[in-house]
């Protein structure tokens, strides 16, 4: 399922060309061009130090063989050395940052990106497996970028001035060098390639496992009272198992590299030495100066040694690249996922009072899926201060309905008019501001009564809180919390009973001081005589606004103003209660469902 979800990102994002590492690589570092170019600097001018000390060491060795004082040429030694040491350390701490930089920035860019996609973009894709974005694979990039990023560029400085010293001492001892370093290059690259496929498919199997894991949690209550912690225990663990496996085929893998590398410079240093051992042998028989041809050859031996360190920096990079990869490529994934649709137009509100009804539905169509339509030509109006009640069986339609009104999504076709302006070319954000949604599970997030109550409207005046705690008949709650509204509500509100949940949501959707209100079955949870009170509210309520309900219970259709019958995504009638149990043989039949005919 994770291989399908992540296939289907790819194609839906790149147009069927996927991206090169190197060009992924480049769009995170996009910004970050000067803190780079400056660490670089310091990177280089740290090279540099450390390139002169090899032709300080010959000039040394030069002056000993002709008897010429040392002591200044050591003392130039030991500066550059400790300047080396001064200067690398603040390149690499500056690498460093940057790449932590980089790394927030796109963690910040990947939590906005996430509160934002479409509605559908949540319901294909698994929630669990989007937050491992954010958290597992941001911390692999880490390494990509704070280690692999910092190797890469202190390994190619350092090598880039070797590799000019090296040619410009002795050119034909460097066509050596360079021959055993690429016969060990080649070795390592297909271990490359094996170390990304192995990497992605283990930041897969993390993202399932995460998934899997929040599956389980979301519904922990479900998963006692079902006595299946084992096979959760079962079915979590195997993705588990798939992430270790995989992972430890890049440590195998990885394991290779550090060899083979060692191999190939300890190869071309053994073949320095020996050829050109011989070679200061042969000069001294030729009458060459033998001083002279021991000097070259110790300071390219240490050019050698100073070659190491850029070229294992060079190679774990490229293998800590490639692990970085896989997780690279998951967060830019969803980087690339389209948001949610910006306006088309500006908004046009509606004078109060001019008889534009709030909501008005206009022969809407739509499908989750195409494929399936769930509504079917849906037309009805809220008028302003009016309410209206939704009823109909399970699958009708009347979830939906709300979600199209708070412009979840879009009709297929059709138009949702709210205030007199198409949904679709409003700002979303303003448009919700205009909507209070209180959803039948009502959700409650994790903190204290106040910030549950503040989340829609965190400048909201005591005043208002106020009004709004009574109004959803919190009062009572709220006096008998230990810590009044400062009260921890649980993870998931699980401190609160479902009633008070429902009343946590009305009571935050009031103090926007919405246009329209929608209530999905508001007393499902309410005992007699808090439906009683809730009642009460919501005659208040319409004083300000207007209400559209989805009813199930007899004294929320009663206590509407107009009903609106759908059945099989199409509305069947509309009117009164009494009006519709006059002429509509559908809503009689739903009505006695509900109890409702019996009471009339």
């Amino acid at each position: 399922m994770t291989g399908e979800m992540t296939d289907g990102m790819t194609g839906a994002m790149t147009g069927g060309r996927p991206r090169t590492g190197a060009q992924e690589i480049r769009r995170v570092l996009r910004g970050h061009g000067r803190r780079i170019g400056w660490a670089a600097l310091l990177a280089l001018a740290g090279s540099a130090l450390a390139l002169a000390q090899p032709l300080v060491v010959k000039r040394v060795i030069e002056a000993a063989g002709e008897g010429a004082a040392t002591g200044g040429p050591v003392g130039l030694l030991v500066a550059l050395f400790l300047a080396q040491a001064a200067v690398q350390g603040v390149a690499r701490y500056a690498l460093a940052r940057t790449g932590e930089g980089v790394v927030l920035g796109l963690r910040l860019d990947l939590i906005a990106q996430l509160l934002r996609l479409p509605m559908r973009t949540y319901d294909r894709h698994r929630t669990g497996d989007l937050i491992a974005r954010t958290s597992a694979d941001s911390t692999a990039l880490r390494l990509l970028v704070s280690e692999g990023f910092t190797d890469a560029v202190t390994g190619t400085i350092g090598l880039v001035g070797v590799v000019a010293l090296m040619v410009w001492l002795d050119w034909v001892l460097f066509l050596l060098v360079l021959a055993v370093i690429v016969v060990g290059s080649l070795a390592v690259a297909s271990v490359l390639r094996g170390i990304e496929r192995a990497s992605l498919r283990a930041q897969q199997a993390t993202g399932a496992m995460t998934a899997e894991l929040e599956r389980a949690l979301g519904a922990i209550r479900t998963v006692r009272a079902s006595r299946a912690e084992e096979r959760e225990t079962l079915r979590i663990g195997a993705e588990a198992r798939t992430a270790y496996a995989q992972s430890v085929r890049v440590g195998t893998l990885d394991a290779v590299i550090a060899p083979a590398v060692m191999l190939t410079i300890n190869g071309s240093f053994l073949l320095v030495l020996l050829i050109g051992g011989m070679r200061a042998a042969d000069a001294d028989g030729a009458g060459a100066s033998t001083t002279a041809a021991v000097a070259e050859l110790a300071a390219f031996l240490l050019y050698m040694l100073y070659l190491m360190a850029p070229v294992a920096a060079l190679f774990q990079a490229l293998s800590t690249m490639r692990q970085g990869l896989g997780a690279l490529r998951r967060i830019t994934e969803v980087l690339d996922l389209p948001r949610e649709p910006e306006p088309r137009a500006a908004r046009r509100a509606a004078t109060p009072g001019d008889g534009t009804p709030v909501l008005d539905f206009q022969n809407v169509r739509f499908g989750y899926d195409p494929s399936r339509p769930v509504l079917r030509g849906v037309s009805f109006t809220v008028p302003r201060h009016g309410h209206v009640a939704l009823i109909g069986s399970s699958g009708a339609g009347k979830s939906t309905i709300f979600a199209l009104a708070e412009r979840f999504y879009d009709p297929d076709a059709g138009r949702v008019l709210f205030e007199g302006g198409d949904v679709r070319t409003l700002d979303p954000a303003a448009h919700r501001a205009r909507i209070g949604l209180v959803e039948q599970h009502a959700p409650v997030l994790y903190g204290t009564l106040r910030e549950n109550l503040l989340y829609a409207a965190p400048d909201a005046d005591p005043a208002d809180l106020d009004r709004a705690i009574e109004l959803a008949q919190l009062t009572e709650v709220v006096a008998r919390s230990p810590h009044g509204l400062d009260t921890e509500a649980g993870e998931r509100g699980m401190c609160l009973s479902g009633g008070e949940r429902q009343r946590v949501a009305l009571a935050r959707s009031l103090l926007t001081h919405p246009a329209l209100l929608l209530l999905d079955e508001p007393t499902a949870h309410l005992d007699a005589a808090n439906e009683a009170a809730l009642r009460r509210s919501i005659g208040r309520i319409t004083d300000e606004c207007a209400l559209l309900v989805i009813a199930h219970r007899y004294s929320t259709i009663r206590a509407a103003d107009a009903v609106v019958v759908l059945d099989a995504g199409r509305v069947t009638a509309t009117g009164t209660h009494d009006e519709l149990l006059a002429s509509s043989e559908h809503y009689r039949r739903v009505s006695q469902q509900a109890g409702v005919g019996a009471r009339r």
